[in-house]
């Protein structure tokens, strides 16, 4: 799904899906994209130590099979944002968003980019920029871009509505990991304390018309967000589901050999993937 057609199935009330890529490289990877089904994917750049070369071709790659491609930043440091553009990114998901100036100045680059310096902070603070010419191309050059905030914490649901209001948003990014940690309950996801502030996350984004995805890793957790009014459905990783494949499928191969061989030794799954 091109990112024209992506905001538009979410502002007409409609869900896509997609999941986050964070071992994958490489060009050959696109004809696995083209074929996946995916409406986006995002590139992890928070946890990863990939070369802003490396994220350009898995960016080439995933936009070449028709894939709206975003990219979470390390951080909310508004360069980040810039160089996401830069490598050809559809979007950003900026992570751990707290304070109206981190939401305002990452919203801003997404929307003014190249603009920097003076002109980036006038345009930020006034709305200015130098001629209505430059308004209409960077209208233009940015009405398909997405910007996604990241809500990972008790004091950014906290002051949620006025970070919705701060700045044009295309969506909210919940990372569990984080959020469960910062309400004292780590990794308790079907905690109904969690899960009530992920409601009220949800149904406040809706209020503005902003739809919430929730990187969940499992079929049940993801179900659970959809029912709770997810719309930007984000699944597990490319690690997550390449593991549970595997894991599926040559269990299956096993029980398919036991009843031509007899006995074959057991081997019992493992989750041994890290959480981020």
């Amino acid at each position: 799904m091109e990112p024209g057609q992506l905001k538009a199935t979410l502002k007409a009330g409609k869900p896509v899906f997609g999941f986050m890529i964070a071992a994958i490289e490489g060009l050959r990877w696109s004809r696995v994209y083209a074929g996946s089904t995916l409406d986006y994917i995002i590139i992890d750049w928070e946890h990863t130590s990939r070369s802003r070369a490396r994220i350009a071709e898995i960016v080439t790659s995933i936009k070449s099979a028709g894939v709206t491609c975003i990219i979470r930043t390390p951080n909310t440091d508004d360069s980040y944002v810039a160089i996401a553009l830069d490598a050809g990114a559809d979007g950003v998901l900026v992570p751990y968003c707290e304070t109206v100036e981190e939401v305002r100045r990452c919203a801003n680059k997404v929307r003014f980019h190249p603009l920097k310096g003076e002109y980036f902070e006038r345009v930020g603070l006034t709305g200015e920029l130098p001629s209505e010419k430059t308004r209409e191309y960077l209208h233009n050059r940015h009405k398909d871009h997405i910007f996604i905030m990241g809500v990972e914490s008790e004091p950014c649901v906290n002051r949620l509505d006025e970070l919705l209001q701060c700045a044009e948003i295309d969506g909210i990014f919940v990372g569990p990991n984080d959020l469960t940690t910062s309400l004292g309950i780590p990794d308790e996801v079907d905690n109904p304390q969690y899960l009530e502030v992920l409601k009220h996350i949800i149904d406040t984004g809706e209020k503005y018309g902003v739809p919430t995805m929730v990187h969940q890793q499992s079929i049940e957790t993801s179900t659970k967000a959809i029912e709770l009014g997810s719309r930007f459905v984000l699944h597990s990783s490319d690690v997550g589901i390449l593991l549970k494949g595997i894991q599926n499928d040559f269990a299956e191969l096993r029980e398919v050999a036991a009843g031509k061989f007899g006995e074959v030794e057991a081997r019992e799954a493992e989750d041994t993937l890290e959480t981020i």
